[in-house]
């Protein structure tokens, strides 16, 4: 008979391979990537091997590439941004994820086309009737965004240390290709900016006071600076109205209003105006571009502001100009 008390131990079995999504999302946040670059990349990749019936992508290559990606442009009629981040996606599934270098893959996928439609534009009394027509800490939010020509995330990312009352500046950091620059503060929002930031301050103080008051930082900050995320100077400006629970790192913390919410306040505001243009929060930038072109600012101003990296970007604006310029002309039927 064998001893009561002993324990046979038997042998650790195969640990269970990793999933590959899973494995290329460990990678995607290894290389700090930002979440809504996760999201996207990992969406691509999904759809991908849905696509060619769930086969693996390493018995798949170039050819499945192209295939897909004439798919998007045909089928799904994308724009070509999209398709590109797509391409981007899968290029970061087959180099990062299962170290398989593809030279020239995709060369030869049918290319969506670049739409050369004109930006939405408001007329100055529009902006200033959405704008009035918007409830809440959504007004303020849609006067920064004219007032200063950012992107809607560049605003809802702004720190309270990137609000320069003095210097009437607004630091973007870390923008669109991760660049950062100077805009425009008006000061004519001066006031109800430090009304609402006294406002932030004492939710913030609350949410100290009862064991929370982090907010997400990035990665490379978070390490040099650890306790930084407490600190009021790094607080969003325009903060949720509720904690949640940061999607990587689990912790508790209060993030920035969604730019869903603020899309919705905005279609009620140009709905409720009776305005018939396409108008969404970046309509506002579109509107800030031209607005200044049209007072006489210089193209390449305007280029800074935006943060564009090329002229020919911001280039569009003048033909928005030109466009309007075709109000002053008469139609030969008038004559």
């Amino acid at each position: 008979m064998e001893p009561a008390n002993v324990h046979i131990k038997c042998a650790p079995g195969p640990q269970p391979k990793q999933k590959l999504l899973e494995r290329a999302r460990d990678i995607i946040r290894r290389k700090h990537y930002s979440i809504r670059t996760e999201h996207a990349y990992l969406n691509w990749m999904r759809r991908y091997i849905l696509f060619h019936h769930k086969r693996h992508p390493q018995e798949m290559g170039p050819a499945e590439i192209e295939a897909f990606l004439t798919h998007l442009a045909i089928a799904g009629n994308v724009a070509r941004s999209t398709q590109n981040q797509a391409f981007n996606a899968l290029l970061f599934l087959y180099r990062e994820v299962l170290g398989i270098s593809l030279d020239n893959a995709g060369i030869n996928a049918m290319r969506a086309h670049k739409k050369g439609t004109l930006p939405v534009v408001l007329t100055k009394d529009e902006v200033q009737r959405v704008i009035v027509a918007t409830t809440g800490v959504y007004q303020l939010i849609a006067k920064l965004l004219y007032g200063s020509g950012l992107r809607l995330i560049e605003g809802l990312r702004l720190r309270v240390q990137d609000v320069d009352f003095s210097l009437h500046e607004v630091s973007v950091r870390d923008g669109k290709g991760e660049k950062d620059r100077i805009t425009l503060f008006p000061e004519v929002i001066h006031t109800a900016m430090r009304d609402h930031l006294e406002r932030v301050r004492m939710l913030h103080e609350q949410d100290l006071a009862a064991g929370y008051g982090r907010v997400y930082l990035p990665h490379a900050l978070a390490r040099k600076y650890p306790n930084a995320n407490r600190e009021w100077r790094w607080q969003y400006v325009f903060p949720a109205h509720r904690l949640s629970k940061d999607p990587r790192s689990g912790a508790i913390q209060r993030h920035h209003i969604h730019e869903k919410a603020v899309q919705r306040a905005v279609h009620m505001a140009v709905r409720h105006t009776g305005i018939v243009k396409r108008a969404t929060p970046h309509t506002f930038r579109h509107s800030f571009a031209t607005h200044l072109l049209m007072e006489g600012y210089d193209i390449r101003t305007v280029q800074e502001l935006l943060g564009h990296q090329d002229v020919a970007t911001t280039m569009i604006y003048t033909h928005v100009l030109r466009e309007q310029g075709f109000q002053r002309v008469k139609s030969p039927l008038n004559f």
